[in-house]
């Protein structure tokens, strides 16, 4: 084991939950390419495809990808034929992930004058690896499995998978597999060949999520991006859809692939909302998955409290090598250990109401929002001084517990890293907004308390404004948190943007926030860096403290708007686009912080391809300066008169609020209309 976590940026892969296949772009899947394999859930039941023509690897040429889940790898073979110089003999293989298999068909065409005979082979391995090896740069033992016929079945503590190949002779070496076929390519014609593996985990906590019922979300725009970026965002994020076992019809978003291919708290309720204009439903279902498995019980192990929203859910315990100070990272299989998720699931509540949500349905959950607010009351503020805080409690739980979570994300303007407990600045933003959302829920809905929260939103704004903010050489912005001795934390980061439209600034701080966010020392041109170029601990390609994280910017840009900055918001729309046009328009969930005059982003090589809440930045890309105001059940959304056009003329069609479908025109002027579909 070499502890270094595989890089990914240059691989393909397909999705179709909880099937996950990554190769390289010629289509061979290799036992040296780190990650590369057929994974069902978190186990690699495949982890080598290596498929040659006579004895030699085809010659790659391209791939097309149409879809998630369907990718075609084209080549040509050179070691049949010998009557011209022309590449006469071509290969095609297609491959397809679907929710329980991944098949291949294997095409070979032939423009020579005469029939030729063609030995095609695939060595095949499998090592069931569980995915913490694979991040880890290791690998389990090889399995081996047993054969009957052109069937290949293998199984380890509870996964089970299945090789079949119709014709292929069959020989078995160890923890490999050889299929052979022997073909006859007819003159000017083809012959084909084909495998799949079916594969099954039987204690997986997650299953396949049923394909979104809705009308297709389309763009049309001067700006021709945006249609590309709309289609391979949609396409991503079907391939991410899962549902709880037992609980087929509520379905969420699985954080990312391939190391975060599960429930997440904070990625999942934050993918869901960006996403509420085009699918609903994904936070219905998301708010009750997770509702489901609500904290019940004080519980420092696994940090659960009572009202408290999961952050990870997992087949089994994780263990990672950490940059901790105890050098290793274990999670229980169902953790806890999250600041903000209980805060984002009551938010997501009130705005899937607003945007159509069923009554009956919102009423089913108010118990929930109530669990969730005595966590807020009584758990969030262990010492009592007004504001939320993290410390893990265990010596190998996550250091950091809001969407920055590595540990070593919170630094001082120097670089050196804060002491916990933390209590960090975007989570009191949340707090504030949770709790002036939950007061209009419990008003709504007949429930006491809502004086009490909005009581205690002002009291936090009050608190807020006195102990966060900081100065320095181009004025006054909010510190990243307070550490252990509530002092602040005076490192210039991208959380701030966060505290946008959440209610807790006034005008003027705003303003001072919306400015620092568009300074060069923040926005690459691309989009918000973590950190500010003049910390001492910035560096372009570190993971929370110097690169861009497409749904921090998308965030970012959506508080601009409803602060009444659209035309910043516009420029980090703009921004994420020139981003996702130089990534194929799959927005990566972070990338490098280099501006365009240090030569545009680079990929940050283990990010996950594709994640959920980098997909769904799309969605806010593209309508979040439209303003767009849900107005409840069997109501169009208001949306704002005139926008910043910084695509051009655009229509989006098979929008979503209120429980019908709709139409938005801008027109290059920047007129904007809402219509029903």
């Amino acid at each position: 084991m070499n502890n270094r976590q595989p890089f990914l940026h240059d691989l393909n892969v397909l999705l179709a939950a909880p099937m996950q296949v990554w190769s390289g772009h010629d289509g061979q899947l290799r036992r040296s390419g780190g990650v590369q394999g057929i994974y069902c859930a978190d186990t690699r039941v495949i982890d080598e495809a290596v498929l040659t023509v006579n004895g030699q690897e085809p010659e790659p040429v391209g791939s097309s990808q149409v879809q998630g889940s369907v990718v075609s790898f084209q080549a040509l073979v050179r070691t049949l034929g010998s009557e011209n110089p022309d590449p006469l003999v071509s290969l095609t293989r297609r491959r397809r992930a679907l929710t329980d298999r991944v098949s291949e068909v294997i095409i070979l065409r032939s423009d020579l004058s005469k029939d030729v005979t063609a030995l095609i082979q695939m060595d095949l391995g499998s090592d069931f690896s569980p995915l913490e090896s694979v991040k880890a740069g290791g690998r389990a033992h090889p399995v081996r499995p047993v054969v009957r016929g052109a069937v290949w079945q293998a199984a380890e503590e509870g996964v089970t998978s299945l090789v079949s190949a119709p014709g292929a002779l069959v020989e078995q070496d160890d923890s490999r597999l050889r299929l052979r076929w022997e073909v006859v390519i007819p003159a000017r014609g083809t012959a084909r060949v084909g495998w799949e593996v079916q594969a099954e985990d039987s204690l997986a906590p997650f299953i396949a999520g049923a394909r979104a019922a809705r009308a297709p979300f389309r763009v049309r725009a001067d700006d021709r991006r945006l249609t590309a970026l709309a289609e391979r965002a949609l396409g991503d994020l079907e391939g991410l859809r899962m549902s709880a076992v037992g609980s087929p019809q509520d379905v969420f978003l699985a954080a990312g692939a391939p190391w975060f291919f599960t429930l997440f708290g904070r990625d999942s309720l934050i993918a869901a909302r960006m996403l509420l204009p085009v699918d609903p439903s994904l936070a219905a279902g998301t708010l009750r998955t997770l509702a489901a498995r609500q904290g019940t019980k004080s519980y420092p192990a696994t940090a659960e409290q009572p009202g408290k929203i999961l952050h990870e859910v997992r087949r089994g315990e994780l263990r990672m090598p950490s940059d901790a100070s105890n050098g290793e990272l274990r999670l229980p299989p169902v953790y806890y250990g999250t600041v903000d998720a209980t805060l984002l699931w009551i938010s997501l509540l009130h705005d899937a109401w607003k945007w159509g949500m069923p009554k009956e349905e919102v009423k089913d959950l108010m118990p929930n929002l109530e669990e969730a607010l005595v966590w807020l009351r009584d758990w969030a503020d262990p010492d009592g001084d007004g504001f939320l805080e993290y410390i893990d409690e265990t010596g190998y739980g996550l250091a950091n517990q809001g969407w920055k979570d590595s540990a070593d994300s919170i630094r001082w303007n120097d670089g050196s890293l804060a002491t916990g407990p933390i209590a960090l600045a975007e989570v009191q933003g949340y707090a504030y907004q949770a709790a002036i959302n939950a007061a209009d829920l419990l008003e709504a809905f007949g429930r006491n308390g809502a004086e009490e929260w909005r009581t205690y939103a002002a009291d936090l704004a009050g608190k807020f404004r006195t102990a966060f903010w900081c100065r320095d050489d181009l004025g006054a912005y909010p510190a990243i948190a307070l550490d252990v001795d509530k002092r602040a934390v005076d490192g210039v980061a991208s959380n701030m943007g966060h505290l946008l439209g959440t209610g807790i600034l006034n005008e003027e701080e705003s303003e001072l926030v919306a400015r620092r966010i568009m300074h060069p020392t923040l926005f690459s041109g691309y989009g918000v860096r973590t950190l500010d170029t003049g910390n001492g601990g910035y560096w372009p390609l570190r993971y929370h403290s110097g690169s861009v994280w497409a749904h921090d910017t998308a965030l970012t840009l959506e508080g601009l708007t409803k602060a009444g900055y659209a035309e910043e918001a516009a420029l980090l729309a703009a921004g994420l686009t020139d981003a996702a046009e130089i990534f194929d328009y799959r927005l990566p969930e972070l990338f490098s912080g280099h501006s365009s005059a240090q030569g545009g982003p680079q990929p940050y090589p283990a990010s996950c391809r594709p994640q959920a809440w980098a997909a769904a930045s799309a969605i806010p890309v593209m309508l979040a300066t439209l303003g767009l105001t849900p107005q409840g059940p069997g109501q169009l959304p208001d949306v704002t008169a005139t926008v910043p056009v910084p695509f051009g003329a655009c229509t989006f069609e098979g929008l979503q609020a209120g429980g019908r479908s709709f139409t938005v025109d801008v027109d290059r002027h920047g007129a904007a209309t809402v219509t029903p579909a």
